[in-house]
């Protein structure tokens, strides 16, 4: 049983690296093997298939990511100062996310998409509450926060090129004071 956990892991690590470089399309599943150290065949004995082993690697990396990102609908800079740290740490898994997005089926609803829905409850919540503004809808501000939040990442294609030392340190602050600003608006200053 030892050896199936560890050749398992073996493929999930490989998988990443094969995935987050290529895609669902692009990637190979003899080149998983090959690094995995494995027979192709046991891959698919293991997963069934390249796409339910690429969902296994997203899900695989990411349940952990948001166990460890708890969301804080009260302190919004500081959760997204915690994306920022962890999408820097993560960029494999951030290019994962990228491709995901990109193959992904529209009218099929993801875990991700699921949490982003409890998210965006929570952020309702607090805007009842008066911890934050009225200013942006909770799915919009939730949208602006991880957008700002994966500045200077492996996921931000429109964003400047993943940054580094104290350009990193300067966009994490900017990020934060942002995410701030957003979530403290209220209406009458989001018109302005």
């Amino acid at each position: 049983m030892r050896n199936a956990e560890a050749s398992k892991e073996r493929i999930l690590e490989a998988a990443m690296e094969e995935f987050s470089a290529h895609g669902i399309a692009g990637a190979r599943v003899d080149r998983i093997a090959t690094a995995a150290g494995c027979n192709k065949n046991l891959i698919y004995i293991y997963f069934e298939s390249k796409e339910k082993l690429f969902t296994t690697v997203l899900s695989h990396y990411l349940v952990p990511a948001y166990e460890h990102l708890k969301f804080t609908p009260e302190d919004l800079s500081g959760y997204a100062g915690r994306v920022f740290d962890f999408s820097v740490a993560n960029p494999a898994l951030m290019r994962l996310l990228v491709w995901f997005t990109l193959e992904q089926k529209a009218d099929e609803p993801t875990e991700r998409d699921n949490a982003h829905t409890e998210k965006v409850r929570a952020l309702a919540s607090a805007r009842k509450a008066g911890l934050i503004g009225d200013g942006f809808s909770p799915d919009f501000l939730l949208s602006m926060v991880m957008t700002l939040a994966t500045m200077g990442t492996a996921a931000s294609p429109l964003g400047p090129a993943p940054v580094s030392g104290k350009k990193r340190d300067a966009l994490r602050k900017e990020v934060m004071a942002a995410v701030s600003t957003l979530a403290h608006a209220t209406l009458a200053s989001a018109r302005r």
